[in-house]
């Protein structure tokens, strides 16, 4: 099928609750991508953030097949090899305990939402409310666009479910005002990706970690989007010498494939007894070879330390086309989520990139927004940014 055929067919038979572009991709390798028609393009999209390694990284792929032939599925009822191997590789480069395995980031955040609830329930005093940060963004479910700090997701869906408030990213003086008897947690991402690519001050998750121990609250962070490997470390959280109470992880976990995980300390990870929570898919051997492969490559052969030196790059780079066009106000963020704010509106940017053989994203109308692999080069991004550059020059 050629793209006007894919598009027919999904126009006409797809639910529409996504703003699609008219564009339908067919083949992945590395950093590149080719639609139906057979034109390439840089991906710096990398699937948001799922992408982490490439498009069809080999050492993935092999551990998919091979599981595919072996295992593909059972039940929770049993004990399951690749999932308990990817839940001690999460532990040991973690402060995480134990680890819950489900198929998303929302789910992933929602089960640390009960788990939250469920271990102030066991502390006696009956907290169910968790305070999340304003242009935050913790999933799609009821729970987790509540959760979320932007009204824009929630509008239609009304009555919400009750026990979340917001505060300003950044504030403590805000936060320390919107603590209750009935606050049980605070729920943070080191780095807002869908908020806009914001960044934690320095000393503001060390001033949460020690509010939340004074006064008994458990502290979460969401790493879906800006961990693993993401930032150049491991979970984004270790940038800043803090250590959360629970944290959720999906996107880049199985390299490509569905998985999410909610990690605990062992205090808290010991609120749920069998029963509490459960997903039939969640953990099941092939996503979970698939995560083994993904986060071995990340640990061991040394993706975050490309991470870091091709981020910085990168960043360079924007920062010197922030000094050519004014309409850049900001660049920001860690490794290789970053984030460029402008003036004007950033949409027509993506669509010139994409038509110059670049795929790029923006989030608030405003900020173009590059998750791409981990595995880019510089010359990846000389070409990524010799497109930008070209692209702002026509709208200039």
């Amino acid at each position: 099928m050629n793209t006007d055929e894919i598009i027919k067919m999904g126009d006409a038979c797809v639910m529409k609750t996504y703003g699609r572009l008219q564009m339908a991709l067919v083949r992945g390798k590395g950093a590149r991508v080719w639609d139906a028609d057979g034109r390439e393009y840089l991906d710096f999209v990398g699937g948001l953030a799922v992408n982490s390694l490439g498009h069809c990284h080999p050492a993935v792929t092999r551990a998919i097949a091979d599981q595919a032939e072996t295992l593909m599925h059972v039940s929770n009822l049993y004990y399951i090899e690749p999932q308990v191997k990817l839940a001690r590789l999460l532990v040991e480069n973690s402060c995480g305990d134990r680890v819950f395995f489900c198929n998303s980031g929302a789910e992933a955040n929602e089960a640390a939402i009960k788990l939250a609830r469920k271990y102030a329930r066991l502390k006696g005093n009956g907290g169910y409310e968790i305070l999340t940060a304003l242009n935050s963004f913790h999933g799609r479910t009821l729970a987790t666009i509540t959760a979320t700090g932007q009204t824009k997701y929630q509008q239609g869906f009304e009555p919400l479910p009750q026990g979340f408030r917001y505060v300003p990213f950044n504030d403590m003086a805000a936060l320390n005002e919107a603590v209750a008897p009935h606050t049980c947690a605070v729920m943070l991402e080191p780095i807002q990706g869908e908020g806009g690519v914001n960044e934690a001050d320095p000393g503001y998750l060390r001033q949460v970690r020690d509010f939340c121990s004074q006064k008994g609250l458990l502290l979460i962070f969401d790493e879906v989007q800006c961990g693993l490997g993401r930032t150049g470390k491991f979970l984004a959280h270790q940038h800043y010498g803090v250590e959360p109470d629970i944290f959720t992880l999906a996107k880049a976990l199985g390299g490509g494939f569905p998985i999410g995980a909610m990690v605990a300390r062992e205090e808290v990870a010991a609120a749920f007894v069998p029963g509490d929570h459960a997903s039939t898919f969640g953990g099941n051997p092939l996503a979970c070879a698939a995560g083994l492969a993904a986060v071995n490559q990340l640990i061991n052969h040394g993706v975050m330390d490309n991470c870091t030196r091709v981020g910085d790059y990168f960043k360079e780079k924007l920062q010197a086309l922030a000094g050519r066009y004014p309409f850049i106000t900001d660049v920001r963020g860690k490794g290789l989520i970053l984030g460029v704010e402008l003036s004007v509106d950033g949409r027509e940017l993506v669509k010139r990139c994409q038509d110059n053989g670049l795929l790029i994203n923006c989030v608030n109308n405003n900020v173009l927004r590059f998750l791409p692999p981990l595995i880019i080069t510089g010359d990846d991004v000389d070409r990524a940014v010799s497109i930008i550059e070209r692209v702002m020059g026509e709208v200039s």
